[in-house]
């Protein structure tokens, strides 16, 4: 009897407000998908969510006969760069901010955090100006210093929280068996670290695949474009249709399905094990 008491009910309405709220996220895809799979004039007349007759001619033409695959070769290029390079920046610097003791430190902490709450549209102008002097307009480069800057700030305390949770005493049984400190953080620290790095390498990947703003902004040649802007440049080339933009909309989707399904695990460690401190 103690131990039935003990036990906490669960209330059935959360239950069912996550299945709402699931519902509300997945019905849009499920009827994107449908729709992806119906002919253009099967889009008006077949309103079932089971298209009366499938047709691949829409991934067809968005396949190979679009830009989208060249969209998504750049929209690669530019994120994995982005990930590479916040990931390198900002690793050192959550392990200082996360292991070191200086005067200053929460202060300098607070400002970086800061700079990821300003809106992009507030200094897009400058960036713009800034990007057109130095000679990087329309390169790969602008967006991969721009990305990378915006997304270094929410990494560093993100790895300083999972840095945090990672025991102090496996740092000095390192130093006590004679390795320096460069040794102990790259041999010892960084390998518990992996979930930690995985779950920031996915967001700044999504956030870099997703983005509208800067890529619409720094590029201006087509075949530079990504795929935020070059899907919505392929539709308003050809007019609104609905077959191949809802097939454009899936293989876009594609790759980030992937790299959820590909590292899920290591994604929710490191979420849940950086949420533990900081």
């Amino acid at each position: 009897m103690t131990r039935r008491r003990g036990k906490k009910r669960t209330n059935p309405l959360i239950y069912v407000a996550l299945v709402a709220a699931s519902l509300f996220a997945i019905l849009p895809l499920l009827w994107g998908l449908s729709t992806s799979f119906k002919s253009e004039s099967a889009t008006l007349s077949d309103q079932g969510w089971i298209p009366a007759q499938f047709t691949f001619e829409n991934y067809r033409l968005v396949l190979f006969e679009s830009k989208i695959p060249l969209y998504l070769g750049n929209t690669l290029l530019v994120a994995g760069l982005t990930v590479i390079a916040t990931i390198v920046i900002a690793i050192f610097g959550a392990y200082a901010a996360a292991r070191f003791r200086f005067r200053g430190k929460t202060t300098s902490m607070f400002l970086i955090l800061m700079t990821s709450m300003i809106p992009g549209i507030a200094i897009l102008v400058p960036l713009y100006f800034l990007a057109v002097s130095l000679g990087l307009y329309d390169t790969y480069a602008v967006m991969v210093i721009i990305y990378t800057a915006w997304q270094i700030p929410t990494v560093i305390w993100m790895l300083k929280g999972f840095f945090e949770s990672i025991p102090d005493s496996i740092e000095e049984a390192g130093r006590v068996d004679g390795a320096s400190h460069w040794r102990v953080m790259v041999q010892l620290i960084f390998p518990l670290a992996v979930p930690g790095i995985a779950a920031a390498a996915v967001i700044s990947f999504i956030y870099v695949w997703n983005d509208f703003l800067i890529a619409s902004t720094m590029i201006s040649t087509d075949d530079k474009r990504l795929v935020a802007v070059g899907l919505y440049n392929y539709l308003s080339q050809y007019g609104v249709v609905w077959g191949q933009l809802t097939a454009a909309v899936v293989v876009t989707i594609i790759p980030i399905i992937l790299v959820f399904v590909l590292m899920e695990r290591r994604i929710v460690a490191g979420l849940s094990a950086g949420a533990t401190k900081g």
